[in-house]
């Protein structure tokens, strides 16, 4: 397996489960001075940023291409799309999968221009694509993420030397050969100083440090983050210095996701993304309200906080109990990993039966299914208005429909 992002460490495994094979998992700035404080807003936070992530492993299996974004009608709803994943190793930004970034070829059928890649040309793969796609969406901006659940191990080694670290991300995000693709970058640390793959003992000031020192590098290119939503006490938004940090990024992507799941396989069956709290809920404060309110206390200010929205389902099965609560044997099949789903898949094949929390959720047959739908997309996005977010993001493009339903609910919600 080769990427597999965690929200709440051992307690969570996002849709970004992803071999390069192709399993399903898991922008112009205006930037914030570095000498600027955490409450000062971005020239950015009046907009309503929509945030897709785009995944390299997205070309393979599940044949899911740059094109798809342009066909499907999602490129014109989008703002920014976030390019993932790079490696952190060696204390270094690194290229994750090199073909799929930058060699693979594509037919002109598969192209965003109509026009076929060379064998010979300097750069191919995604990252052209990305290019083309911009070329024809003028309005976009795309961000390289680095880290995620399964390579955010390096940032450890990284923080010994922020500066170092952030000028080779630098050199890479701005290399000569797509400098003109990327507008910024993403950092995706999974956890600093807390458990996530692996134990980071980086210390609470790491994670200040190192976004200081990409701030420092990248200027006024796009810097962000997506981080934890363990809002609950003592949970992982206490381990760094989130508050500390906000000063140095354009914006936050709390994981608003991935809450509950059948890594817990007899259940009992909860929704994965809550957007409250709910009777019952196995863990009270796993939930979306929750995170942000935490982050809020924090004196982070809203407009740099994006709600996350999952394009996938969590599942059960052997599950007899319509409402959530129920107990299961196990995890539900899915197409490339047990107990996840895209929603394109499960609109049709499982559909929603009840809503929890702002959420929808599905009993057909012995399977159970949570997921976001258009209705509960409208629900939080109007959620995510009163509370003066600064938009929304969601993992990933390739759960949507053919034509763009989800992304099309999360751009129209928020206008």
């Amino acid at each position: 397996m080769k990427h597999k992002r965690f929200l709440l460490g051992g307690l969570a495994a996002s849709a970004a489960a992803i071999a390069l094979t192709a399993t399903l998992s898991p922008l112009g700035a205006n930037a914030v001075n570095p000498e600027s404080t955490a409450d000062e807003p971005t020239a950015e936070a009046a907009e309503n940023r929509v945030v897709g992530y785009y995944t390299d492993w997205s070309t393979y299996q599940r044949d899911f291409q740059v094109k798809d974004l342009d066909t499907s009608g999602a490129a014109d709803e989008l703002t920014h799309i976030v390019y993932a994943f790079g490696n952190v190793t060696n204390g270094k930004c690194a290229v994750g999968d090199s073909y799929a970034d930058h060699e693979k070829t594509f037919t002109a059928e598969q192209s965003v221009s109509g026009e076929a890649d060379t064998w010979d040309q300097e750069v191919a793969g995604n990252i052209n694509q990305l290019r083309q796609l911009k070329e024809k969406h003028p309005q976009l901006k795309v961000l390289w993420s680095f880290g995620g659940w399964t390579w955010s191990g390096g940032f450890g080694e990284a923080s010994k030397d922020p500066a170092a670290f952030a000028a080779s991300c630098h050199d890479l995000v701005e290399d000569e050969r797509w400098a003109d693709v990327f507008d910024g970058i993403d950092i995706d640390w999974e956890y600093p100083n807390a458990t996530g793959l692996s134990e980071d003992t980086s210390g609470f000031d790491a994670y200040r440090e190192l976004l200081s020192a990409v701030r420092t590098e990248f200027g006024d290119d796009l810097v962000t983050s997506a981080i934890t939503a363990d809002g609950t006490e003592g949970g992982k938004i206490e381990a760094a210095d989130y508050a500390g940090a906000a000063q140095y990024v354009d914006w936050y992507m709390p994981m608003t996701y991935d809450f509950y799941g059948a890594f817990n396989a007899q259940g009992p069956t909860a929704p994965h993304s809550p957007l409250t709290d709910f009777d019952g809920a196995p863990n009270p404060g796993f939930d979306t309200e929750t995170a942000i309110a935490k982050l809020k206390s924090l004196d982070i200010p809203a407009e740099k906080l994006l709600l996350g929205i999952g394009f996938y389902g969590r599942g059960w099965t052997g599950v007899t109990q319509d409402e959530p609560g129920g107990t299961a044997t196990g995890a539900a099949p899915g197409t490339y990993e047990a107990g996840i789903e895209d929603y394109k898949v499960l609109k049709d094949k499982c559909p929603a039966t009840g809503e929890v929390a702002g959420t929808a959720y599905a009993h057909c047959g012995d399977q159970w299914w949570s997921y976001d739908t258009p209705e509960t997309i409208a629900g939080k996005t109007a959620w995510a208005k009163e509370q003066s977010l600064g938009g929304s993001f969601f993992w990933d493009l390739s759960g949507d429909t053919d034509d763009a339903e989800l992304t099309k609910a999360v751009s129209n919600g928020l206008k």
